[in-house]
């Protein structure tokens, strides 16, 4: 091997070693004071591209969970106003209860109105006034809100507005005029068909069937529609003139059948047709009732007998009398509660029978085509909330319904709203455990093993060390050239 000085290839070598230590060293040092593997990019650049990605959803997901719990928030005031708005529904509906009873007098009922009005009143306020951040929630303005409970665009969840001001929302309702009783009194079989918010249904109706009867496949097939149906037969037996002061003896058919346990009523009509003069007519169809189903009232605008069976069965009137000129005439009511001005003759030995009124309840809108001989055809109308006026004996009986149908409407929303705070709960548990296992993938890219970069420090370190011991060596080793030249 040559000796030369202009050239120490080993003072080179040990510089390039100190130089290659001292840099390791230095990277040792960073990572171990910061925390992270990777502080740029020349530290592993495919690491730091994924793991910048990861730190994008992480910090989306992040604040992903901040929204989904403004959605909970947001849910939560909507359905804490609707279960207020419940309470006051409820108190209405037991103020319309009480409000019903014979025992109330107008007055009474008069200031069950006053309370029901400040009720109605705060209802409205409710809904006009709650919000949350501003927006209101319960008056039909916000529309569909959006949260955004995903790292990526479109990963949404959407909440729909609703309105419960008092004038939209009550029972929605569908009645008819009273089919006009006739000796025949043949209802013609055909199809009902109902569309109701939960879907349409077509009901095939015999022919000749009681109100009772087609109420009762209607309500078969609610869960189908949304639609509930009742049915009431309210008929007008008024003497004719030339019968006033006569006897009759009838046979009553309603609950009982008219077959095997007819029940027969006699009575006398008095001279003027007055109250009075029916008393004894009164007094002998309600002696019956518990047997036929039929009470009866006075009717002084029709000056008539007022003949109801609450079930809406048939009531079938054979007239037994004796004298020839007992006789009568049956009429229908109109959903006016006056008589129809058809009527039916009820003369000796003849019969009649007056078929029921249907109504249809709902808590949505909902229309009817009818194939039939009930004439339900058409849309129905809404009975608002804001209307409710338990004044009146009628008025009352119609709130009990308004109420039913709002208390309806306001838990539906109020389970839509819980189903949508679960749903919430939900996404922010599966936003948490996703973001723990990408946090988990991206510390161990980015992030400082401890251990190993320990032991790599200490490793430069000694590098160094002898690095700069073996530099010093290398650059002594040219003084032996001097030996030669001495010589």
């Amino acid at each position: 091997m040559s000796s030369v000085i202009n050239t120490n290839v080993a003072s080179l070598n040990a510089q390039r070693n100190l130089s290659a230590s001292q840099s390791s060293l230095n990277t040792s040092i960073q990572r171990l004071s910061s925390g992270l593997r990777i502080n740029s990019a020349k530290d592993d650049a495919a690491g730091l591209a994924i793991s910048d990605r990861m730190n994008s959803q992480i910090k989306g997901m992040n604040q992903a969970v901040r929204n989904a719990n403004d959605g909970v928030s947001m849910a939560q005031t909507a359905e804490g106003a609707l279960a207020s708005s419940g309470d006051m529904l409820q108190r209405i509906r037991e103020l319309a209860v009480q409000s019903s009873n014979a025992s109330n007098s107008a007055s009474d009922r008069k200031a069950l109105q006053t309370e029901v009005s400040q009720l109605t009143s705060e209802l409205n306020r409710v809904a006009s006034t709650t919000q949350f951040n501003g927006q209101n929630l319960l008056d039909g303005t916000m529309g569909t809100a959006n949260f955004q409970v995903g790292a990526n665009a479109n990963q949404l969840i959407s909440m729909s507005g609703s309105n419960f001001t008092t004038s939209t929302y009550g029972n929605n309702t569908e009645v008819k005029d009273g089919i006009d009783t006739a000796a025949t009194n043949a209802i013609t079989g055909g199809d009902l068909t109902i569309n109701g918010t939960s879907g349409s249904k077509t009901i095939t109706f015999d022919a000749d069937i009681s109100a009772n009867t087609a109420v009762k496949q209607i309500n078969d097939v609610t869960g189908s529609t949304g639609v509930t149906a009742s049915a009431t037969t309210n008929t007008l037996f008024k003497a004719d003139a030339g019968a006033l002061g006569k006897s009759f003896t009838l046979a009553v058919a309603s609950d009982n059948d008219p077959t095997t346990s007819p029940v027969n009523v006699s009575f006398q009509i008095g001279d003027d047709g007055n109250a009075n003069d029916y008393a004894a007519a009164i007094s002998a169809f309600n002696a019956q009732s518990a047997k036929t189903g039929v009470t009866a009232s006075y009717d002084a605008t029709a000056k008539g007998l007022k003949l109801t069976n609450a079930s809406g069965n048939d009531i079938k009137l054979t007239n037994s009398s004796t004298d020839a000129a007992s006789t009568a005439t049956l009429a229908a009511y109109k959903t006016d509660g006056t008589a129809s001005t058809t009527t039916a003759a009820l003369g000796l030995a003849a019969d009649a029978v007056a078929k029921g009124t249907i109504t249809l309840d709902s808590a949505a809108s909902f229309s009817t085509s009818d194939a039939s001989g009930w004439g339900m055809t058409g849309s129905s109308d809404l009975k608002k909330v804001s209307d409710i006026d338990v004044s009146t004996f009628d008025g009352a009986q119609q709130a009990i319904k308004i109420a039913d149908a709002a208390l309806s409407k306001v838990n539906d929303q109020r389970a839509q709203l819980g189903a949508l705070q679960s749903r919430f709960d939900s996404t922010i548990s599966n936003l948490q455990a996703t973001n723990e296992n990408l946090s988990a993938s991206r510390s161990r890219i980015v992030d400082t093993d401890f251990a190993s970069e320990t032991a790599n420090m200490t490793r430069g370190q000694i590098l160094q060390q002898a690095g700069t011991s073996m530099l010093a060596q290398a650059n002594s080793l040219p003084n032996g050239v001097l030996s030669l030249l001495r010589g």
